[in-house]
């Protein structure tokens, strides 16, 4: 099963769970993280929310987030899975699945791959309401995030 995948089809989280529990008897705690379109940003009505990506160099970033989170925890087995293509309010955007022995373990990853998901990897979105469209900056929070994973060693 191929860490990361990033796709415009939609993905179903109990397959996704069963994929990441196969054959890893030692997997005590398994963390699951799925974000949703809102219908609402910033006090904003929400129509579609449209995802790009720039293919083989953001497969490559997930990866390398990965991979750092295996260097600072003991996990077993990751899963991440990313949409692009317009979507609408309540559609799953994205899928990060951790397994490990212990539980701070897997909740620890899963948190510092999500929020370095949301500042290093490269997506870029446009948020349509009506006739009105715009693309969306990085948050200041999401980059607050992501900092305090830097002195955290």
């Amino acid at each position: 099963m191929p860490e990361v995948l990033v796709s415009e089809s939609d993905f179903n989280v109990g397959e996704e769970y069963q994929k990441l529990c196969v054959d890893l008897p030692g997997a005590g705690a398994v963390v699951t993280f799925v974000g949703r379109v809102r219908d609402l940003n910033e006090g904003n009505e929400i129509a579609t929310l449209e995802l790009q990506h720039y293919p083989g160099m953001t497969e490559t970033l997930i990866q390398e987030i990965i991979d750092q989170a295996k260097e600072r925890w003991d996990i077993d087995r990751t899963r991440v899975i990313h949409r692009v293509g317009p979507l609408q309010p309540a559609d799953q955007i994205v899928f990060v699945g951790v397994a490990s022995a212990h539980r701070k373990e897997a909740f620890a990853a899963a948190e510092f791959i999500m929020d370095y998901l949301k500042t290093k990897a490269t997506f870029w979105k446009k948020e349509s309401s009506g006739s009105d469209a715009k693309w969306l900056e990085m948050k200041d929070s999401d980059r607050a995030a992501t900092e305090r994973w830097q002195d955290d060693t």
